[in-house]
C-alpha cells in the first residue's frame, strides 16, 4: 500500500493497527529508536522508519518537542471564545498567522471560534485581545478564560 493512511470519500484518514501502534510508541517517547519500535510492533527498523516518514508526509502526525510555557518565559495562557459576524474563514485564517495563537478551532455552540494563546504576561495578553484579535474584521465579541494552573496536558488521544 502506498499510503500508510488511506482516506475515505470525505478525505478522512483511516490508519491501520500497525501504524496506530507506531504512533502510540512515539507518543510515549518521541525519541524512541526505530529498532525498539519495530520490536514492539513486529516490524523491521527499516519498515518502521518508512512508515513514520509516510505518516509525517501525509500529515497524520508530527514529531515535536513540547515545552512547559512557564519554563520558557511565557507566564500567561488563555482560551478565548470568539463570536464572528459573517464568514468564519477569514477570521480563522488571520488568527492562524499570529505567533501567540497555538490552537484555532471552529465550533458549534456559544462561540464560533475557540483559540488558545500563549503570552509573556498579562500586558501581552491584553494587547493580543484588545489590539489584535478584537480589531479583526468580523470579530463581534470575545470571552477570555485565563489559565491559573495547568493540571493535565496529554498528547495521547487518537490511538486508544
Amino acid at each position: 500500500m502506498n499510503d500508510v493512511a488511506t482516506r475515505d470519500r470525505n478525505g478522512t484518514p483511516s490508519i491501520d493497527s500497525v501504524s496506530l501502534a507506531i504512533i502510540e510508541q512515539l507518543q510515549e517517547d518521541g525519541r524512541r529508536p526505530y529498532a525498539a519500535i519495530g520490536k514492539a510492533v513486529g516490524l523491521s527498523e527499516a519498515a518502521v522508519r518508512q512508515r513514520v516518514q509516510k505518516l509525517l508526509d501525509q500529515g497524520v502526525m508530527q514529531i515535536v518537542a513540547v515545552t512547559d510555557p512557564l519554563t520558557v518565559g511565557f507566564r500567561r495562557q488563555a482560551m478565548v471564545g470568539i463570536n464572528v459576524e459573517g464568514d468564519l474563514d477569514p477570521v480563522a485564517d488571520a488568527l492562524t498567522t499570529m505567533e501567540e495563537v497555538e490552537y484555532v478551532v471552529m465550533t458549534a455552540g456559544s462561540f464560533d471560534l475557540i483559540i488558545e494563546i500563549v503570552c509573556e504576561d498579562d500586558d501581552h495578553l491584553l494587547e493580543m485581545i484588545n489590539k489584535r484579535i478584537r480589531t479583526l474584521p468580523g470579530v463581534r465579541s470575545t470571552e477570555s478564560f485565563v489559565y491559573l494552573k495547568l493540571r493535565k496536558q496529554t498528547y495521547t488521544w487518537g490511538t486508544r
